[in-house]
């Protein structure tokens, strides 16, 4: 039986960490393998099972969190059935604790299709909107999920699940454009309900941005491979290297289809008009990103973007700026420096940020704590890129920079000074989809005033059977919307084709994260 009270008496913990100079010396993911199930069983048991658990409602799958804590903690293991000292009674309890971490994971599944995923790289809002973190440290929430997740693949119990052939027989024909986590879970909810699904993707290999946008330390792309190979297995096809709108038009994928769900993504990059911006070294963070994991993924040697030897300075404060940075200081970069237009952030929350609502506040990544460790160079806020200089050789050899008024963040009048860099690397965002006329006008889609495909709050589109779901709609967001958004244009499009659904739709397209 779990403690009843271990919100009050276990302090949060989560799982530890490789050295930080050991991990500058691979490529491999930052936590100590074997190590997070030990933590997980007492963070587990601090939830609180609240009557009104605010947990589940930030974070937009749904995810049954204190159902899925609660079986872990009433576990009363780490260990697989059959792995003690193999006395009767021990028996019993090893089994009936694999019965709670399957149950656990059943939980876990049925919200959400790639919790491998979300474990590892969705920042936690629902930590945030723990009621223990209302005046004191929250349920590991992340850890917890992460620990369901892989051990539902070791055991065995997150296999394919196809659907059954008369039902496949009597599904319709679904094309999705793009195999980011939007797409990808659209396909395989699709692919379950018995439709014939093809995923086109214009890379030569499918992931999106899971695939080329996100460095290995953070997802080692095994685990990727091994969820396209279950889509496949179910019965989803992919067609790789194939851009749809260039070399199959719109027109002749719509007439094919039954229905089509776009899901590019927000790919174009936000940019940063300032003198020099045209110099060689000045790289937008996704290109550098897509050659260094294409070294890791063996398509090539080295990588002809490359921080070894130079001196690096990050415009950006996100996550890609904290991927370059881990991936700078793991090619041997001679010194890193990030640069924040923001100022540094509070420690604990801000009067206008109060609980539930995920807060801005400041926060070390794995990367932030290697270029400690490294010594590589300071993380600057409130510094505003003022342009960029070219040495002798006409290359780039410095960058300007200044204090950021307050208000408006434009420079301050007398702070502006010089950094050496011979490699800048811009992690400023994404803006929206990249504008593809083509497919546009072959789909019939319309962009809204942000930049993003305009869509009901169903996910259609004004042309007849087109639905649009992901950051391509939403604009810039986060793992956990993208899955969120593929579940819920994946029910609208069964809706659509059948008249009716058993498809779970977690959000609505105009459904936002909680605010004030």
């Amino acid at each position: 039986m779990a403690d009843r009270m271990a919100f009050f008496t276990t302090p949060r913990a989560e799982r530890a960490r490789r050295d930080a100079r050991e991990r500058l010396g691979d490529w491999r993911e930052v936590y100590r393998p074997g190590e997070l199930l030990p933590v997980v069983g007492g963070q587990a048991g601090r939830c609180m099972d609240c009557g009104l658990p605010f947990c589940h409602h930030a974070c937009p799958l749904g995810n049954l969190v204190p159902d899925w804590n609660r079986l872990v903690a009433e576990s009363g293991t780490g260990q697989e059935p059959g792995t003690g000292t193999g006395t009767g009674a021990g028996t019993r309890a090893e089994a009936d604790a694999g019965a709670d971490w399957r149950a656990a994971a059943a939980r876990l599944l049925a919200t959400n299709n790639f919790p491998e995923f979300t474990g590892r790289l969705c920042p936690a809002p629902c930590e945030s909107a723990c009621v223990l973190a209302i005046d004191g440290a929250a349920v590991a929430i992340k850890n917890v999920e992460l620990a369901i997740a892989d051990r539902a693949w070791e055991a065995g119990w997150d296999g394919p699940r196809p659907p059954d052939r008369p039902e496949r027989a009597a599904g319709r024909r679904i094309a999705v454009i793009g195999s980011g986590p939007a797409g990808l879970a659209a396909a395989q909810q699709l692919t379950r309900a018995g439709h014939i699904v093809t995923v086109y993707e214009r890379a030569d290999r499918a992931g999106g941005l899971l695939r080329y946008g996100i460095p290995p330390f953070r997802l080692e792309k095994h685990r990727l491979e091994r969820r396209l190979d279950q889509l496949r297995a179910e019965g989803t096809a992919f067609r790789t290297g194939v851009w749809v709108g260039r070399d199959v038009p719109g027109e002749e994928l719509r007439s094919g289809c039954d229905a089509v769900v776009v899901a590019v993504g927000a790919t174009a990059c936000r940019e940063l008009a300032v003198p020099g911006r045209d110099l060689s070294g000045v790289h937008q963070a996704i290109d550098y990103l897509t050659w260094a994991n294409r070294v890791d993924e063996g398509d090539r040697p080295v990588s002809p973007v490359s921080a070894e030897g130079l001196d690096v300075v990050i415009v950006g404060g996100g996550d890609t700026a904290a991927d370059c940075l881990g991936t700078a200081l793991r090619q041997r970069a001679a010194t890193v420096t990030q640069l924040d237009i923001n100022p540094r952030p509070p420690q604990d929350r801000a009067a206008g940020q109060p609980w539930p609502v995920h807060p801005k506040v400041y926060r070390e990544t794995t990367s932030h704590e290697e270029s400690g460790a490294a010594e590589a160079g300071p993380r600057v806020f409130a510094a505003t890129t003022v342009g960029f200089e070219a040495g002798p050789d006409g290359r780039l050899a410095a960058v300007r920079f200044a204090e950021a008024e307050p208000a408006d963040r434009s420079p301050r009048t007398g702070t502006e000074r010089s950094l050496p860099a011979q490699l800048v690397l811009l992690a400023l965002g994404f803006t929206g989809p990249e504008p593809d006329r083509r497919l546009f006008a072959q789909l019939g889609l319309a962009t809204g005033p942000a930049g993003t495909l305009a869509r009901d709050d169903g996910f259609a589109t004004e042309a007849q059977g087109v639905f649009v779901a992901g950051d391509a709609g939403r604009g810039q967001s986060l793992i956990v919307w993208a899955i969120a958004e593929g579940r819920a244009v994946a029910a609208a499009v069964d809706r659509y084709l059948r008249g009716w659904t058993e498809l779970p739709a977690p959000i609505r397209a105009s459904t936002r994260a909680l605010t004030v």
